[in-house]
């Protein structure tokens, strides 16, 4: 039956699925090896990334799962759910890639430290606005990137649901 069939609609979308859990996990480890080692600081941003990786995680489960058992209901809120995270996800990304240079300069006289006024060290604002750009580009694209991986997934999924198991009772409807 070539790739047009459904066993490749359904081991591709269990290889996208199974990319989705390595990236959660990657996501989950590398955050709490950030927090351990001290290079994060912030318990709200260590958080919030385990967060959105234990939620990938649970969603890719969810599609893994829906794909190898051709669960219509389960692919169905799979697809859904994947296709909120697409609009989320792609909004921000463009939020990223299309801010500019003036639109990152925010006020920096309440920001200096206090070695400022003995001209002893340049302000933080200065040192943290020399990266702010490059940074937000690579995390633009980056997102950008895997919310084009995640369309692909809503239709993959979309045309996976459609198409009837070939080893399943002839009489069946889907």
């Amino acid at each position: 039956m070539g790739c047009a069939g459904f066993t490749c609609s359904k081991h591709s979308l269990c290889v996208l699925n199974i990319l989705y859990v390595m990236v959660s996990l990657l996501m989950i480890g590398i955050a709490a090896w950030g927090k351990c080692l001290g290079l994060v600081s912030s318990f709200q941003v260590v958080g919030g990334i385990i967060g959105v990786g234990v939620f990938l995680f649970f969603v890719a489960l969810a599609g893994l799962i829906g794909a190898m058992k051709h669960h219509q209901v389960l692919l169905f809120f799979y697809m859904i759910v994947l296709f909120m995270v697409f609009i989320v996800q792609f909004s921000v990304s463009s939020a990223c890639l299309a801010i500019n240079r003036e639109q990152q300069v925010r006020s920096t006289a309440s920001l200096s430290p206090a070695c400022f006024p003995n001209n002893s060290c340049s302000p933080c604002a200065d040192k943290i606005q020399e990266h702010a750009g490059e940074v937000l580009r690579f995390v633009g694209g980056i997102g950008l990137f895997f919310s084009f991986t995640e369309i692909l997934g809503v239709w993959l999924t979309y045309r996976y649901r459609n198409q009837k198991d070939p080893r399943a009772n002839p009489s069946a409807f889907l």
